[in-house]
């Protein structure tokens, strides 16, 4: 059997051949890709990753949306507290903390003003409340379902609609956000020099 190899049609067959071999090795490292980043996304926003899905209604929207977040806030100012500012805001916590058992509507609408006066010092822009969570979302994507809870209960109070179970529960969740955006150490997590 001669098989002539530079035939027109088995050159055609083999640039075919390279082409859709080419094309699938293509589709398979964006499909890798793809999931690799998914998988970041969602071990980097955990539930604001479900939430942002359920919202926009498809994974592929969702991360778009997501990455857009990451960007918007590379272009903001976030800054550090110096020590003196973190010890401030730390005693204005303590103080707003404590008038909780005595007053405790009044304290909730304090800690929510003093979380968007800690979030503003830190340089997070604080007009618009969505647009406040999805940028706490990208940096402290643990405690931002906290914020949102909490804020809602700081709203359904204006209206008199909050029990005082509820307030208790925005306190804590108030709290966590405080020390995350203040940097506040746990006694786990000091670190000797």
């Amino acid at each position: 059997m001669n098989l002539n190899l530079m035939h027109p049609n088995l050159i055609l067959i083999a640039v075919v051949v390279a082409v859709i071999v080419a094309v699938a090795i293509a589709v398979a490292l964006y499909i890798r890709k793809r999931k690799n980043t998914s998988a970041e996304l969602r071990d980097r926003f955990g539930t604001e990753y479900d939430r942002a899905v359920q919202q926009h209604g498809s994974e592929r929207k969702a991360e778009a949306k997501l990455a857009d977040r990451e960007a918007r806030v590379e272009l903001l100012k976030i800054r550090d507290l110096d020590p003196t500012e973190r010890q401030r805001y730390q005693g204005q916590w303590v103080a707003v903390q404590s008038r909780f058992v005595d007053y405790p509507k009044g304290a909730v609408t304090e800690a929510d003003e003093l979380v968007s006066s800690l979030m503003q010092a830190r340089g997070y822009p604080v007009t618009d409340f969505e647009q406040r969570a999805a940028d706490i979302s990208v940096d402290h994507p643990r405690v931002v379902e906290n914020y949102r809870s909490a804020h809602n209960v700081a709203l359904r109070l204006a209206k008199g609609e909050a029990s005082t179970e509820e307030l208790r529960t925005a306190m804590i969740q108030y709290r966590s956000l405080f020390d995350d955006l203040a940097q506040v150490q746990t006694p786990g997590e000091i670190r000797v020099a």
